[in-house]
């Protein structure tokens, strides 16, 4: 009998033991991980389908406006301008983007560009009937207290655009490299107060002269800007020689740096 009671309580201890080890798993337990979907997966990788947005009325740059110090490349000591020379460039264009990646566009218009260039103690005759163009220099005589060169150009500028958020362009970085080819609308120099080689005052009258003479008619410029929503750091360079060939002692070729607002 103590036999049957003595076996009878090691089985009762094994399966108790056996009980305790092995652990229950609640079919209704929230931290199971259920498998991930692959078709989920899938969709999440595909790209967004430009072709089905509408980019008709989005504003991306059509109107330009800029304006910075312009100076001349290769001008001599003679012909150097001084002082703050300014333009003023604006523009109405189109935006062209590209079907399959619209963050990239082309970007189409027309305009009209300025240019004002001073001088300090120098007279230039465009009126001149000499095959150059006369820079003469009027430290020692009278001469105007200021003076400067102004030309206009009727302007076509052609960029290649990128806009980091297409859809929301004047809020997102946006950069651009491009050309402008532009055509003389005309050529003039003003004077105003004429004084003595002291600098006391002789005359308070205005001198302006107009031709277009000795200037290239056709211009072409390499062009650049970069920034953030609307506004931009702009920069220009002409390709072409500013005087015709023989009109200057060198050949001259303007820059120009300064800031840009656009939009719409």
């Amino acid at each position: 009998m103590k036999k049957f009671f003595f076996t009878a309580a090691c089985i009762v201890c094994l399966h108790t033991a056996y009980s305790q080890a092995t652990p229950t798993t609640p079919a209704n337990d929230s931290t199971i991980i259920a498998p991930a979907d692959p078709a989920s997966e899938e969709s999440a990788r595909v790209k967004k389908d430009w072709s089905k947005i509408d980019l008709t009325n989005r504003s991306n740059d059509h109107v330009m406006i800029q304006y910075g110090f312009d100076n001349w490349a290769g001008a001599s000591d003679s012909t150097k301008p001084e002082g703050f020379s300014r333009f003023f460039n604006a523009y109405i264009m189109l935006d062209k983007p590209f079907k399959t990646n619209p963050k990239m566009s082309v970007g189409l218009g027309v305009g009209i560009g300025s240019s004002n260039m001073f001088f300090k103690n120098t007279f230039i005759d465009i009126k001149s009937n000499s095959v150059r163009l006369p820079f003469t220099n009027l430290d020692s005589a009278n001469h105007f207290k200021k003076f400067k060169l102004t030309t206009f150009f009727a302007e076509a500028p052609v960029e290649l655009r990128y806009s980091s958020d297409p859809l929301n362009s004047n809020s997102s970085f946006k950069m651009a490299l491009g050309i402008k080819v532009g055509t003389l609308l005309s050529a003039h120099t003003k004077g105003k107060t004429l004084v003595d080689k002291n600098g006391n005052t002789l005359n308070s009258y205005i001198a302006k002269e107009s031709s277009k003479r000795y200037f290239n008619s056709t211009r072409l410029a390499a062009t650049a800007r970069i920034g953030y929503g609307i506004f931009s750091i702009y920069g220009a360079y002409q390709i072409t020689s500013f005087l015709k060939d023989g009109a200057g002692p060198t050949e001259i070729r303007p820059y120009s740096i300064g800031i840009g607002i656009s939009g719409l």
